[in-house]
């Protein structure tokens, strides 16, 4: 038990002092979670709001990293709500949990306490139907309102379920394969709610989504300094250019400028997570690389930290080797590179630039997943991390051969090719890029004071990435929470203070260069690691993996990327996870969406979207 003086600064106590703090503080409410493998607290429920409010307002714990449903039927037949706090001067997590009966699941909600617990708990409700009383716009956010259930519950079967868990027995080790598919007749696929009669339906799917917005009707003439204008409801997208058929804004429009504006996602949902839960813990790897499929790397290592925190408890484990880890940080930090060329390239499409600026980013970013391909096999989805290390070694030479008659065959020595790549041709490009756009007078026009997001809100709507830091607040988890070799290497936190699509644009291009910056210090360290193994101890396909649980998170290019892993089962049996979810930077920077549009015009939406920096893939998993 810490001591904590009456006059002491509570912002500066420790976890283990805060956690004490609140159990004094809350002695009914208030215990500590002592599970085999899982930290922190629980929460009772009546209390949650108040003991949410002092871990935010006197143990300074204002950043609400991540907040996820758990279903224990089985274990303890209860649900759970996990909260992942963090201060945003640094350190680690403050976690604290909520409890409810799975039959009457309901919890209070934190909106009111951090605005970015919206959306995940809009998820929670609409994938494990936990309601949240005094949620502002409790709905389905991922899913239609006539789906049937809630897919991540543990008693959920979907129409062409098999098994529980892989590798499924019509596949494996016999190899008799069959699939769900073939055995379920056409039509029987789909399940409704029992209340529904298809020979009466009616969509009204939307319904929730323009009641939400508060109209009342669509179309309203209103008066507005003598000129009639007309309040209009329009949808922009799905199928916008801008929104890539997978992604919709419902606007409010008086006359060209946005009153209200609210994202509508879930047109690619797969339900990754479930998914997750049904693979072993090493077959998720490959289903990382396909959120964010240009950051691919950067999510192999974030899954990779996770499971190897649980790994950390077993007697046998062996911790990456220090050729690995210089591998894992190469592979990151060229993966930043990737991604920010990427979209600083289709943000200038979003203002009108139509494709010429990107073309030019292409030719670097195409030798960058040259060197990807030669080491992990795959240009974009690379499954090359493993727990405790990395699939392979560098090749000693990249070098394709010739399919065609007019291919151009390449023979590179590896260490050349990226001592040129990481010295010359990257800054060379990113030169480029800052002389013809960092002062266009077009760009600067477009994107000076628009879309503009408070250093205050960009910490409450739980913001992450260049969308946090392009409004003054210099939050990097490479920093705040230092992993892999990163704490041994030097480079600075890009900032900007203005918070508008110009600062993030301007984040991302001093990210590129403290990129470089800590490139160039890895190219002697992967020198002298040279013959030194890549993995710790011997691979293993399916790692047992000790009970509970864990969350691993990295500075991915569009902010924190964590993955929340729980593992619950039998030690010599199926080595599953028993909860798997990922906390996707690109889902929960679209909260302030809406805040960041009000009163812009039309055309200013595309490019304010634009500049978030989202992929579809990781919003909706």
């Amino acid at each position: 038990m810490t001591d904590i003086a009456p006059d002491q600064d509570l912002t500066a106590v420790d976890i283990d002092g805060a956690l004490d703090y609140l159990k004094q503080r809350f002695p009914d409410a208030v215990r500590e979670d002592d599970r085999e493998g899982y930290s922190g607290i629980i929460v009772d429920k009546d209390k949650l709001v108040d003991v949410a409010t002092t871990i935010r307002d006197e143990l300074g714990f204002n950043y609400l990293s991540s907040a996820t449903a758990v279903d224990y039927l089985g274990i303890s037949d209860h649900m759970e709500m996990v909260y992942h706090t963090y201060r945003i001067s640094g350190g680690g997590a403050l976690v604290f949990k909520a409890q409810t009966d799975r039959e009457k699941a309901e919890l209070p909600s934190l909106v009111p306490v951090w605005k970015g617990a919206d959306f995940q708990e809009r998820e929670a409700y609409d994938l494990f139907g936990i309601r949240f009383e005094g949620h502002p716009n409790l709905r389905r956010i991922l899913l239609w309102e006539g789906f049937d259930g809630h897919p991540m519950r543990k008693d959920w079967k979907e129409a062409y379920y098999e098994q529980d868990h892989k590798p499924f027995d019509s596949r494996w080790p016999a190899g008799w394969v069959h699939r769900a598919e073939e055995r379920t007749p056409y039509g029987k696929n789909v399940r409704y709610p029992d209340n529904l009669d298809l020979s009466r339906l009616v969509d009204v799917s939307e319904e929730d989504v323009y009641q939400s917005l508060g109209l009342g009707v669509d179309v309203q003439q209103l008066d507005s300094d003598d000129i009639a204008t007309e309040r209009l409801l329009v949808n922009m997208g799905p199928h916008h250019p801008s929104t890539h058929g997978v992604f919709r804004m419902v606007v409010t429009m008086n006359g060209e400028t946005i009153e209200k504006l609210e994202p509508v996602m879930g047109y690619l949902h797969r339900n990754h997570e479930k998914i997750g839960e049904r693979n072993t813990f090493l077959h998720n790897m490959p289903f990382t690389d396909r959120l964010d499929y240009i950051s691919s790397m950067g999510n192999n290592f974030g899954y990779a930290l996770a499971v190897e925190q649980l790994l950390s408890r077993g007697a046998r484990y062996d911790a990456p080797t220090y050729r690995a880890e210089v591998i894992r940080v190469l592979m990151a930090e060229l993966t930043r590179i990737v991604n920010h060329l990427w979209a600083i390239g289709f943000w200038l499409n979003d203002l009108g630039a139509f494709f010429t600026p990107v073309l030019y980013f292409i030719e670097e970013r195409e030798r960058i997943l040259d060197f990807f391909e030669a080491v992990a096999g795959s240009r974009m989805m690379c499954n090359y991390m493993r727990f405790g290390g990395v699939a392979k070694d560098l090749p000693e030479r990249l070098h394709s051969v010739a399919n065609l008659v007019n291919d151009k065959v390449r023979d590179y020595n590896t260490m050349q090719y990226l001592t040129e790549l990481i010295t010359e041709r990257i800054p060379r490009t990113i030169e480029e890029l800052e002389e013809y756009l960092s002062e266009n007078e077009i760009i600067k026009a477009r994107s000076i004071g628009y879309g503009y997001l408070s250093p205050e809100d960009a910490i409450q709507y739980s913001t992450a990435g260049p969308l946090l830091r392009g409004s003054g607040i210099p939050y990097d988890v490479r920093r705040a929470e230092p992993y892999s070799i990163y704490p041994e290497l030097d480079f600075d936190i890009a900032v900007r203070d203005e918070g508008d699509m110009y600062a993030r644009y301007l984040v991302r291009v001093e990210e590129m260069w403290q990129s470089v910056r800590i490139l160039k210090q890895i190219l002697p360290r992967l020198e002298r690691t040279q013959g030194e193994p890549i993995m710790a101890g011997k691979p293993q396909h399916t790692p047992r993996v000790p009970l509970g649980e864990a969350y691993g998170r990295v500075e991915n290019p569009k902010g924190e990327l964590g993955f929340y892993v729980v593992s619950a089962g039998d030690p010599k049996g199926p080595q599953n996870p028993w909860r798997y979810h990922v906390r996707a930077p690109s889902f929960i920077n679209l909260t302030p969406l809406g805040l960041m549009c009000q009163n812009h015009k039309v055309a200013d939406i595309v490019a304010i979207l634009g500049s978030i920096d989202i992929v579809l893939g990781e919003t909706d998993r």
